[in-house]
Parts: C-alpha cells; sequence; structure tokens
C-alpha cells in the first residue's frame, strides 16, 4: 500500500468530520471534478459517521459546499472496490495484473445495479477507480454482468 500523505486542506476535513461524526476517518479524498469529499472510515463505522436519517452528511455538506460520501475501508482491493460501489450488489472482484506492470479489476454487479455501480454521470465508477489507485495501484476497474464474467 502506497503511503498517503494529506494536504492542510484534508485535514481541517478530517477534523470537521471528527467533530460531527465524532468518528476519525482513516482517509480523506477530496476530487474536484465531481466537487465531493470522500472519508474513508473503519469497517462498520459508515452508518454511524452518515448519521440518523443522513443528518451528519447533511451537516458536512452544508458547512463545506461539497458533496460529502463516507467509504468503509477494505483490508483488501476486492473488498474496498465493493465498499466503494456501494450500494450496488458486487458479487465479485477480480484483480487481473496487466503486461505493461498495470493492474484492472473487474467487478461483476447484478444487472440491475450496473447503473448504480456506474452513478450519475460515473461518479460511483470514478470513485472506486480513485481509491482502488490510492491504496492499491490499480490502474482500471470494468463493471460487468454475470453473464460477462464467465
Amino acid at each position: 500500500m502506497p503511503s498517503i500523505r494529506l494536504t492542510e486542506e484534508e485535514i481541517r476535513y478530517v477534523a470537521l468530520f471528527e467533530k460531527i461524526t465524532g468518528i476519525t476517518p482513516r482517509d480523506t479524498v477530496i476530487d474536484p471534478q465531481y466537487n465531493r469529499i470522500i472519508f474513508i472510515v473503519d469497517k462498520n463505522f459508515a452508518p454511524l459517521a452518515v448519521g440518523k436519517n443522513g443528518i451528519n452528511i447533511r451537516k458536512l455538506k452544508e458547512l463545506t459546499g461539497k458533496d460529502v460520501e463516507v467509504v468503509e475501508y477494505g483490508e483488501t482491493p476486492e473488498e474496498l472496490i465493493k465498499n466503494s460501489l456501494y450500494p450496488a450488489r458486487v458479487i465479485s472482484v477480480k484483480i487481473t495484473k496487466l503486461p505493461n506492470n498495470g493492474s484492472i479489476a473487474i467487478a461483476t454487479v447484478h444487472n440491475e445495479d450496473k447503473a448504480i455501480a456506474i452513478g450519475k454521470q460515473g461518479r460511483n465508477i470514478n470513485r472506486a477507480k480513485l481509491l482502488a489507485k490510492r491504496y492499491f495501484d490499480i490502474d482500471r476497474i470494468k463493471i460487468v454482468s454475470p453473464e460477462q464474467s464467465q
């Protein structure tokens, strides 16, 4: 796993997130392309971070002026990609090394969840790509349906 250094701006967002949710995030990623902040929290802490009916996320969005997303950390690339594509139901994730030293992850998703996995304007798949690259140096993610994965 590459070493991750937070910028001053990210550290300020971490402090704000902690103050509002009471949870210390593992990491923070600012995504200017989609005007959002992605907080990575430990396993099982996402519901607490989001708060009842999303109250904490709404408060953070109001204070930062950016969309706020919470993703649970995964110890393996497969687990992290699965978590970052939530709420899509991911059946499996397979990592393949490419000849040019890169890697590609192929996520098999239920047909009816394919659009959710990709997200509006590619938001969700982009979030998964950002996190997979940041933590496990995976270059690409491809979403396939069960029929395509055989």
